[in-house]
């Protein structure tokens, strides 16, 4: 099949490098001096299983993108605004788009902007993976999957197609029944770490062990179920356990890309995390203390 890579930051340069090696014909939008690393050298992955590097077709100008079967949509929400002219004519072209970004207002936010909706299939990543240097990506977890499912719910000829590609590269993936609850689970996962590990400036390993960091991550995550409720997505009974399990496992060095993205002084996809909650908290009637400090916190810091 035929791909094409909008935003080959970490994680479109991850599986866009996956797909190329495992032999479909991949194409990536890539700018800056990651874009120059990938055409002069390829693009390196370094990852728990070894390091390899694949040479793949890179371009600055999206007018050179060739039509493809698939476009994988990889950029942070900040950039979503400057990338959905791009998607938009890419999917016009006749690409299937799967966004793989953090939130769960991708659909609607790229609808928004004039991509048609037909052309979209939502989906989410789980992963943990950096971009270490110009050209180079290295994974830092040992899971590494993708989720793709109708925005209306139940299967289709389409994701199948795209998770059966990802699936032969040796990452997990699987079609969603519910991509709108899959969504939410990341949601309750990603967002309550990113915002403890935002507001402790830590690493997950920090914030579990310190005193009430047990407790600050558990209110997190029952906040954003409790919203979530709240607005209709039918999250499982239970899954705010799971959650705060799947968190203590991680490893104590994990840092969310929220955090690098605050060392950094921002830009952050705040936003579309802990501030999304708040919001959501204030539609619906629920208390947020916890993502209002968090967006209070943050937004204060990144403006000193």
């Amino acid at each position: 099949m035929k791909f094409v890579v909008l935003g080959a930051g970490a994680i479109g340069s991850y599986f866009g490098a996956c797909l190329s090696r495992s032999g479909h014909e991949v194409h990536f939008l890539a700018r800056g001096d990651h874009g120059e690393a990938i055409r002069s050298a390829g693009i390196r992955i370094r990852e728990p299983e070894g390091n390899w590097t694949m040479r793949v077709p890179a371009t600055a100008r999206p007018d050179d993108l060739p039509p493809a079967d698939f476009a994988i949509l990889a950029v942070k929400s900040y950039s979503l605004a400057e990338i959905a002219p791009v998607a938009r004519r890419v999917a016009e072209q006749g690409a299937v788009l799967m966004p793989l970004l953090n939130g769960v207002e991708a659909f609607e936010s790229l609808v928004g902007q004039g991509v048609p909706a037909a052309a979209v299939l939502p989906g989410l990543a789980v992963i943990s993976v950096e971009r270490t240097a110009p050209g180079e990506v290295t994974r830092k977890s040992a899971f590494r999957s993708v989720v793709a499912g109708e925005h209306a719910g139940g299967p289709s000829a389409r994701a199948e197609r795209v998770v059966a590609a990802l699936s032969a590269t040796g990452c997990e993936a699987r079609v969603s029944d519910d991509i709108g609850v899959d969504l939410w689970r990341k949601f309750l996962f990603l967002a309550s770490m990113a915002g403890a590990c935002g507001l402790g400036r830590a690493s997950i390993g920090p914030v579990r062990t310190a005193p009430l960091g047990r407790r600050l991550l558990e209110r997190a995550i029952a906040e954003i179920a409790t919203v979530g409720r709240a607005r209709g997505v039918a999250i499982p009974a239970g899954e705010e356990d799971r959650v705060l399990e799947r968190i203590g496992a991680l490893p104590p060095e994990m840092k969310p890309s929220f955090l690098l993205d605050v060392e950094r002084g921002g830009p952050t996809e705040l936003d579309v995390l802990s501030a999304a909650v708040s919001r959501y908290g204030r539609e619906t009637g629920v208390a947020t203390p916890v993502h209002d400090t968090v967006t209070a916190a943050i937004s204060a810091s990144l403006r000193l």
